[in-house]
């Protein structure tokens, strides 16, 4: 059998009783949520920014950023909600490559993975204490889902896990937003699916347990952009895609109808300066059409301290190891300018 089973980790109840979420945490959380949900729901009619790097590599320089974001959101509160992307599980489209934070807290160093399930819970809930920000992280795992089912704001499931059974079903006992992202096809379909299965009860096996959900009303579609079969991008934020995911949420039944853009992927073929002329003409389709403005909620953006990318072993502080990602200042001035194009 070629399985190395190296340690049997603990389960969450007893990672989160070592390291609990104290209770003014709880309180900025609670808060957060219902602001958020206020959103999806077209209660509040404030845009989602979700936005910060692309991989979180480095707890420092993700919590500076984080720091930065904060006190960007005060200047924008009326407008727009920023969420901090925290991602600490990194998927690979051939498996090679930095994974994330849960797989090496030091990305110099081997996996180890008893280490990363701390880190990442301990680096979501200083981000929360430094900023009053509370973080959206990408459900590469669904049985890993419960080391931070309570400091989590927003959930993400990618291209490539979309059509998993798993990751669905998790998705429908999930009490806060969780978004679908389109497949690297590019077929809307899957995508509109999965968000049915993740609105739905179900009954299923998860780490050991047979469980019952209840549906989370707040499951959504993510627009990434697609790929087709001679790996040329094909990006879906244009004005017709939009509408054209109005019709498909029209055709069934679908509680708080909702999309998010991503504005780097396959929707700017990884040209992460993109993202800038991306964002604004998702705003631009929103002013046009009042039907495109209640279904787009927010958008994605990929940014950091520094803009680009780097090597690992490259030693840039702040600067990303996986995707290139926008800067600090282009940041900031996008996040400014959209507030004033609401």
């Amino acid at each position: 059998m070629s399985f190395e089973f190296i340690s049997k980790l603990p389960v969450p109840a007893v990672i989160k009783e070592q390291f609990p979420m104290p209770a003014e945490l709880k309180k900025v959380k609670a808060e957060r949520d219902e602001e958020i949900r206020r959103v999806f729901t077209g209660e509040d009619d404030r845009f989602l920014v979700i936005i910060g790097p692309c991989s979180a590599d480095r707890v420092d320089a993700v919590c500076e950023y984080i720091s930065r974001l904060a006190k960007l959101q005060e200047r924008v509160k009326d407008r727009l909600i920023l969420i901090p992307r925290i991602y600490t599980n990194k998927p690979r489209t051939t498996g090679e490559g930095y994974k994330g934070l849960l797989h090496q807290p030091d990305p110099e160093k081997k996996p180890n993975l008893l280490e990363g399930v701390v880190a990442i819970r301990k680096l979501h809930m200083r981000a929360i204490q430094e900023s009053g920000l509370t973080p959206a992280d990408e459900m590469l795992y669904p049985e890993n889902f419960w080391y931070l089912s309570d400091v989590l704001s927003y959930v993400a499931v990618g291209a490539r896990s979309v059509e998993n059974q798993q990751h669905r079903l998790t998705a429908s006992g999930i009490d806060v937003p969780v978004g679908m992202k389109n497949p690297t096809s590019g077929d809307l379909s899957v995508m509109m699916n999965s968000v049915t299965a993740g609105q739905s009860k179900h009954a299923f096996i998860f780490r050991g347990w047979e469980v019952h959900t209840d549906g989370n009303d707040l499951v959504h579609t993510i627009l990434r952009g697609a790929t087709n079969q001679h790996g040329q991008n094909i990006p879906n934020y244009h004005y017709e895609d939009l509408i054209h995911v109005v019709e498909m949420y029209q055709k069934r039944e679908y509680k708080n109808p909702a999309c998010i853009v991503d504005a780097n992927h396959s929707n700017s073929g990884k040209q992460y300066k993109e993202q800038i002329r991306i964002v604004k003409e998702v705003l631009h389709s929103c002013r046009h059409s009042q039907d495109v403005a209640r279904l787009v909620k927010g958008v994605m953006i990929e940014s950091y301290l520094e803009e680009g990318s780097q090597h690992i072993g490259d030693h840039v502080y702040g600067k990303s190891i996986t995707d290139p990602c926008l800067g600090w200042d282009d940041s900031e001035r996008l996040v400014l300018e959209m507030a004033d194009l609401l």
